[in-house]
């Protein structure tokens, strides 16, 4: 959904870009990326930057669920004022945070 808004952006670089410019509203990663230490650093700047970030298991599932054939290693919903997309956000975040308690 995000993809059609926009708001979607796609691999490792582009998650830690969105994190460290602030925009970045929920990231996801995948589970099974190799070498995962690729992906160590993103968890860090997520509690840092107080953004909830998920792993799912498959990068190929996340890959079909951001709209490409290919697999995607992360991804990461970013922030846009009046987006149609920002109750399902934060709809999505405060499920993470119930999850952690």
């Amino acid at each position: 959904m995000a993809q059609n808004y926009n708001q979607l952006r796609k691999g490792a670089n582009e998650v830690t870009k969105t994190l460290k410019r602030g925009i970045s509203e929920l990231v996801i990663l995948a589970g099974d990326a190799t070498p995962l230490e690729i992906l160590l650093h993103i968890p860090l700047l997520c509690e840092d930057k107080n953004v909830a970030y998920v792993f799912v298991r498959s990068k190929q599932a996340l890959g079909r669920a951001c709209g490409v054939s290919r697999p995607v290693i992360a991804c990461s919903v970013t922030a846009l004022e009046g987006s149609q997309l920002t109750p399902h956000i934060k709809t999505i975040f405060n499920e993470i945070e119930r999850l952690l308690i």
